[in-house]
């Protein structure tokens, strides 16, 4: 049977990742993790793919446009391939493990969606992520904040923007001025496109209180900086509890990396509402001049194990190793020692002890001939003077 020429080719949005960058994706991986781990936070490994009504549970229609169905052949029942993490993590806390009182997860592994999250994205990006659960107030949003830039500077990322807003406060407003059903989720399309002539068109076919339709045309214009809060408290301060709440929590975040990561620069967009049908709070993301696709996202999603029997508040974020891998100059591992072949004793004790240092070290196979320039190898281990020492060649 003839093979076709294109067995070899990968789908659109899928690629390789090849030994000097999985080298170096690998060592990002277990630094990240690491770091997560000196916060307190225990490591996690949910399963590849899982029934898709748990899967599912709470994410929302975007999340069941990215992911892969297929059928168990053990029970018929429709199963997903995980495009996002977070929904397993929230089952393990309600259904798993159980903790009493706040509890704090983080994870690293291969994620695979039906269409690229951005322009140029992957389709099978590494996400990486810590969660807080258990915990309501915003300090637990601070501290994932802090931990998510604390990973960002340890994958080098430099210039970081933090982009901030908090999803109560339109949907705060929308519920004051009687705003539901298909009407907020045409409102809520609008706020996503800023589109400022469709909001005109949207409140002039409405009947809404004149101070309404300020407070909504007034709320596309909340984005810049520090002093958007002070704008936005002028007008939608005293509305409603939610919208007050709302407004004390972004000024707290503001004022807590304010005086930890002076370095970040602060945006605040009131009408941001990523994840609008998931979050139920605070929602922030990370940037960085000269890349494109955002370093890391997240926000609150309280009661998003609702599903599982316990709803709990939540918090966390995420990112995608391999995005995080092109802001990151570090290297590769030092380069391979190339040891020639044999067994004798004193050459495998001295190939033992530098493995034993972190070395990384190539024997060559009986009869084998290495070219070594063309494996970018430039070191061996030699006998000199009765002595195995490594040499540059």
């Amino acid at each position: 049977m003839t093979r076709s020429v294109d067995t070899w080719l990968l789908p659109e949005g899928v690629s390789d990742v090849l030994p000097a960058e999985a080298a170096r994706l690998e060592a990002l991986r277990r630094r990240l993790l690491d770091c997560c781990a000196t916060w307190g936070y225990q490591l996690v490994i949910p399963p590849l793919m899982e029934y898709l009504d748990s899967l599912l549970t709470g994410s929302g229609h975007d999340l069941d446009l990215m992911t892969f169905k297929i059928t168990d052949q053990l029970s018929g029942r429709l199963m997903g391939v995980r495009a996002d993490i977070t929904p397993q993590v929230a089952r393990l806390d309600a259904h798993t493990l159980k903790v009493d009182g706040p509890a704090r997860y983080c994870y690293a592994g291969t994620t695979l969606n039906t269409r690229p999250a951005a322009l140029a994205a992957s389709r099978c990006p590494v996400q990486v992520g810590a969660e807080l659960y258990g915990y309501e107030g915003v300090a637990g949003d601070i501290e994932i904040l802090r931990l998510m830039l604390e990973t960002l500077a340890l994958a080098g990322c430099r210039d970081v923007q933090l982009d901030l807003g908090h999803v109560a406060l339109f949907r705060g407003l929308a519920r004051v001025a009687g705003i539901g059903g298909a009407d907020e989720a045409a409102l809520f399309d609008i706020y996503q496109r800023k589109a400022v002539a469709d909001l005109q068109e949207f409140l002039a076919a409405r009947e809404l209180a004149p101070e309404h339709v300020e407070r909504f045309q007034g709320l596309l214009r909340l984005s810049g900086g520090i002093e958007v809060l002070a704008r936005a408290r002028g007008l939608l301060g005293g509305l409603a509890p939610d919208i007050d709440a709302a407004l004390d929590a972004l000024a707290a975040v503001a004022h807590a990396l304010a005086d930890s990561h002076r370095e970040v620069g602060l945006y605040f967009d009131l009408t941001e509402l990523r994840g609008y049908h998931y979050h139920t709070g605070l929602v922030f993301a990370a940037y960085m001049p000269g890349l494109r696709a955002e370093l890391a996202k997240g926000g609150r999603y309280d009661r998003v194990g609702e599903a599982f029997g316990r709803a709990r508040p939540a918090t966390g974020f995420s990112a995608d190793l391999k995005t995080l891998l092109a802001c990151n100059d570090a290297q590769a591992p030092s380069a391979l020692i190339l040891a020639p072949a044999g067994d004798e004793p004193a050459l495998r004790g001295a190939i033992a002890a530098l493995r034993a240092t972190g070395e990384r070290l190539r024997q060559a196979l009986p009869g084998e001939v290495v070219d070594a320039r063309a494996l970018g190898i430039s070191r061996e281990l030699r006998q000199v003077d009765g002595k195995w020492q490594v040499v540059t060649i």
